[in-house]
């Protein structure tokens, strides 16, 4: 008798997932729309300006000019192996960052979310975090199995962002790019379809009015909601 070998779990009635198309995307706090650059590059540029810093971890920029932005954003939409997002703060009602989905790979049924660059209005506001709910909530609702986040492994506020909303660590790819010239290790982190209906209620938690005081500080910590979901912690972190 031939000893089976372990050969993974069948996948039933497996269906490649499509690709984003263009839906808006919107919450209580934040509203996604498909970048545009006759829409949106002017208002971005404006809250990205004078912050270099932002660009540091970024393959591009910083942008001397809003028309160098403008063209960056032209060109970067044309291109369909990502799909961008301009991200408006529904209690402010400014633009003030873009993300996008990379990496889409539908017969595998895994998608990336990245490209991840919010002005320092939208930081730690309800809106950046309802963003990053609303797109996995799209990837999995539309069917795909795993969701990734890499960043430069250098980049720590990066590496504490994924693990804050439930993505579990998986590893360091070392000298996995050069980026303006320098090396970059790349940290990996993913959540899977299974994870995501618990993820889901952490978010909805999180978010929910009550937990947020008369001077909007918050009560309950979305990584103390999430770290219940995680299978695996950045030890790189405390």
């Amino acid at each position: 008798m031939t000893d089976s070998k372990p050969i993974g779990e069948r996948v039933p009635n497996w269906t490649a997932p499509p690709v984003p198309t263009g839906e808006i995307l919107q919450g209580r706090y934040a509203r996604l729309e498909p970048l545009s650059a006759e829409k949106h590059a002017a208002l971005l540029f404006r809250a990205y300006n004078g912050h270099d810093a932002l660009w540091d971890y970024m393959p591009y920029g910083p942008f001397a000019s809003a028309s160098q932005y403008h063209r960056w954003v032209r060109d970067t939409v044309a291109d369909k192996n990502h799909f961008f997002y301009a991200i408006k703060n529904l209690e402010t009602g400014k633009y003030g960052g873009v993300a996008s989905y990379l990496r889409i790979a539908p017969a595998a049924g895994s998608i990336e979310v990245g490209n991840i660059n919010y002005s320092p209005e939208l930081q730690r506001t309800r809106a950046a975090t309802e963003t990053m709910m609303l797109m996995m909530g799209w990837a999995f609702d539309a069917g795909y199995r795993r969701y990734e986040w890499k960043c430069n492994a250098l980049n720590a506020p990066s590496r504490v962002a994924a693990q804050r909303l439930g993505f579990s660590y998986e590893g360091v790819f070392r000298q996995a790019l050069v980026v303006k010239g320098r090396n970059r290790d790349t940290a990996w982190f993913a959540t899977i379809d299974s994870e995501w209906s618990a993820l889901r209620e952490a978010f909805r938690a999180w978010l929910s009015p009550s937990n947020f005081g008369p001077d909007g500080q918050q009560l309950e910590r979305l990584s103390d909601l999430t770290q219940l979901v995680r299978v695996s912690s950045d030890p790189s972190l405390p």
